[in-house]
């Protein structure tokens, strides 16, 4: 079986090249190496040492990947029992390469083995002067994700290769730190060649010396500056509800916090419907607040934690959409609700006595109606057009004025919730939300009547008598503005 020795070259000159590792190269005949662009290599060709450089291969591939996929397919082809392989720094740090090859391993292709190397870490260490105790993280500038960056830790960007890769950082960083953010910029650590500057985030990628040997530092943020994070917004709340914290934010149970989930989710809708961006983040924010106190309750009484809702809702969106994250597959949108509501079923486990258990909203009788009719009509208990249902309406509209002459208030409430319940199906025959319609109708009505009360303090004495006359005018008067 074939044999592989990787090297690791340290991050260094010559002179920090571990003695053993010096030795073992002075006696080796070939090298292959994934790139001569280290400090260490000038120095060695010039002992005589025949090294094999993989440099033209990143000429010829798009992708990084493609690359290092090469270079592996090269060593296992090369027709000797014996291979030395050489890569900058630690072999196991950052090194893509070497990971293939512990594949190839693991599939019993070769026997592999890897000698040492100082990794650019310890270099990173003190060229920052940070103690990796407090926590770091260790990131490729190439997979770099803002929603992966913990703020509070001490953070390593590896391979900023040139400028452009150090702008591609940048602005990902720009998605959770302020623009004049101050980072480190450290071109070969640890050697006569060090360079160390610190700059504000938006000169990343104007600093000069950028290259295969830089890293980019980021300290960890204070508290007040983490309001992009989202374990920030967890510790906030946890202080509120903690005896240092809040007292109305202490007292609140999930009964007591219903109604202020129900408030602000329409304030979310309202924003919507104004198309007003900023509203709608602040009112998403309120949202949100309310998810993450229930979930500090939860805590709080040991039932459960934000880290059970998120792992729930993230395992049913997978479960439920097999045509994404499995090999099923879907026609259309009605296809993906009708596996979405199977699936739904069987995650119960249990037979359903109706096809609308389930579909009772406590806040909202419109809502609910809304449910039970859409559920009846998937099983064809419906009119086949919007026809039957305004049919429907005037027969229900009759009878409801017909109670009004000659009924009592038990029969009126029952005729009137016929029109009520009738009114919904129309509406989800032209794909209405009549909870939406409601929400939408009150807001009008708060505008004109506000416009009306504002026309009556101008116009007329305290405790002066107004007729309806002079109030529907100042009524109609709000209806034209809004129409201009």
């Amino acid at each position: 079986m074939k044999r592989v020795t990787v090297i690791g070259l340290g991050y260094g000159e010559l002179e920090q090249l571990p003695l053993g590792i010096y030795r073992f190269l002075k006696e080796t005949n070939h090298i292959y190496t994934r790139t001569v662009e280290h400090p260490i290599f000038e120095q060695l060709q010039k002992e005589n040492m025949h090294i094999e450089s993989f440099d033209t291969i990143y000429e010829k591939n798009e992708t990084f990947e493609a690359v290092y996929e090469t270079i592996v397919e090269h060593l296992l082809k090369v027709d000797a029992p014996s291979v030395v392989y050489a890569v900058p720094g630690h072999p196991l740090v950052a090194e893509q390469t070497v990971q293939l090859l512990i594949e190839a391993e693991q599939q019993g292709k070769i026997e592999l083995n890897i000698k040492g190397g100082q990794s650019f870490l310890d270099a990173m260490f003190t060229a920052v002067r940070m103690d990796p105790i407090e926590g770091f993280q260790l990131v490729d500038a190439l997979q770099l994700k803002a929603e992966n960056l913990v703020m509070n830790q001490h953070i390593l960007i590896g391979q900023v290769y040139d400028a452009f890769v150090a702008s591609e950082v940048k602005l990902t960083l720009m998605e959770k730190y302020r623009d004049d953010y101050e980072v480190t910029v450290v071109t070969a650590a640890g050697t006569s060649m060090e360079q160390v500057l610190t700059v504000p985030l938006y000169e990343l990628d104007r600093v000069m010396q950028i290259d295969n040997l830089t890293s980019v530092y980021v300290p960890p943020a204070p508290f007040e500056e983490r309001m992009r994070d989202w374990s920030s917004l967890k510790e906030v709340i946890r202080i509120l509800r903690s005896p240092e914290g809040c007292p109305w934010d202490r007292k609140q149970t999930h009964e007591s916090l219903k109604r202020h989930l129900i408030e602000e989710a329409h304030e979310v809708i309202q924003a919507i419907e104004e198309q007003d961006d900023h509203a709608l983040i602040e009112e998403l924010g309120d949202v949100l607040l309310q998810v993450f106190l229930h979930a500090q309750i939860g805590e709080d009484e040991g039932y459960f934690t934000l880290e059970d809702i998120v792992q729930a809702i993230q395992e049913k969106m997978i479960r439920r959409h097999p045509h994404v994250f499995s090999d099923t597959t879907v026609a259309d949108a009605d296809e993906v609700v009708t596996n979405w509501e199977a699936i739904k079923r069987a995650e119960r486990g249990e037979v359903e006595n109706s096809i609308l258990d389930g579909e009772y909203r406590a806040s909202s009788s419109l809502l609910t109606s809304y449910n039970y009719q859409k559920k009846a009509a998937t099983l064809g208990f419906n009119w086949p057009s919007i026809d039957g249902a305004l049919e429907k309406f005037e027969e229900e509209w009759a009878e409801f004025l017909h109670e009004v002459s000659e009924g009592d208030a038990e029969t009126q409430i029952d005729e009137f919730g016929d029109v009520l319940f009738t009114l919904v199906k129309i509406a989800q025959f032209l794909k209405i939300s009549p909870e939406e319609a409601m929400i939408h109708a009150n807001e009008k009505f708060s505008r004109r009547f506000r416009h009306v009360e504002r026309r009556m303090k101008e116009n007329h004495a305290t405790g002066e008598k107004i007729n309806l006359a002079q109030m529907d005018a100042y009524w109609d008067e709000a209806k034209g503005e809004e129409n201009r």
